[in-house]
């Protein structure tokens, strides 16, 4: 049977480099794109798959002409592309007083226009072929806002509401569309944003993120379930989608939250500090 066909982007750490690792171990062929091109050629120029499965792309997902070329590319090395996932993302947590007028576009550019480009220019290509999946990711402050997350907070909006619009429209044309909304993973972006107090909410949850692997095993069990909307955990998806809809009861609750995260932060920070103690020294 012919192997199916994907792109992935922000593959070169985080949730991406999680998937791109199982789709490849299922024997998926996947064009692996990432802004930060020697971190990709770092982790997986020099695995163990068939590398006929694989091809390494640098790109810039707010540049719309590389997403012209990877698209086209991957038409001509794989003839279809069955799945999009659309991964790649920033965050800089701050107060919108302190925030670089450069830090809106950069987050809109990158979190929400980036995605919609990539989404689009699939679809073209998934609605002749009258088949495909995208699968975008956003976040649960895409669907409830977060102080000290003000910008990515909006564009992560945006990719919900793209997200499930195109879902409605593309599902007659068979074209499956699903956006899976995680709480807090433990990715480098966390790791940044444990220098920052502003992201306090962030750390709200759990006592432990969810890890990179976790949440690529739950877009798996998507791309069978082909479910429009999947918040992990689904707990916490509920509280998110309860405090965008009564947004005094999200406000009464802010102070609260962000004094739990403040202290899951520290205890974050300090985890993080023994692990690099225990390291073997060089």
């Amino acid at each position: 049977m012919q192997p199916k066909n994907a792109i992935v982007t922000g593959a070169a750490s985080g949730i991406g480099k999680a998937l791109s690792h199982l789709l490849l171990q299922n024997g998926y062929r996947v064009m692996l794109a990432d802004i930060n091109f020697t971190a990709l050629l770092d982790e997986f120029s020099e695995v163990d798959y068939d590398s006929s499965l694989f091809h390494l792309r640098h790109l810039n997902v707010s540049d719309l002409s590389q997403w012209e070329m990877l698209i086209a590319d991957t038409v001509d090395q794989f003839g279809e592309i069955d799945y999009l996932f659309n991964i790649a993302g920033i965050i800089t947590p701050g107060w919108i007083e302190d925030t670089p007028l450069s830090q809106i576009d950069k987050h809109m550019d990158t979190n929400a226009k980036g995605l919609i480009y990539g989404t689009k220019l699939a679809a073209e290509v998934m609605v002749l072929q009258k088949s495909g999946h995208i699968i975008n990711v956003s976040s649960l402050a895409g669907i409830a806002p977060i102080a000290g997350l003000s910008l990515y907070s909006a564009s992560k909006f945006a990719v919900r509401g793209f997200t499930l619009s195109i879902a409605y429209e593309l599902a007659p044309k068979g074209v499956n569309v699903s956006l899976v909304c995680p709480d807090l993973v433990n990715t480098p972006m966390m790791d940044l944003q444990l220098d920052y107090s502003e992201a306090a909410l962030s750390f709200s949850g759990a006592t432990e993120p969810l890890s990179a692997k976790q949440v690529a095993e739950a877009i798996l069990k998507v791309m069978k379930s082909k479910e429009v909307e999947v918040c992990l955990p689904a707990k916490r998806g509920i509280m998110a989608k309860l405090g965008s809809m009564f947004p005094t009861l999200g406000g009464n609750l802010t102070k609260k939250l962000s004094s739990k995260g403040l202290k899951q932060m520290k205890s974050f920070k300090r985890n993080t500090l023994n692990f690099y103690k225990e390291l073997p020294q060089e």
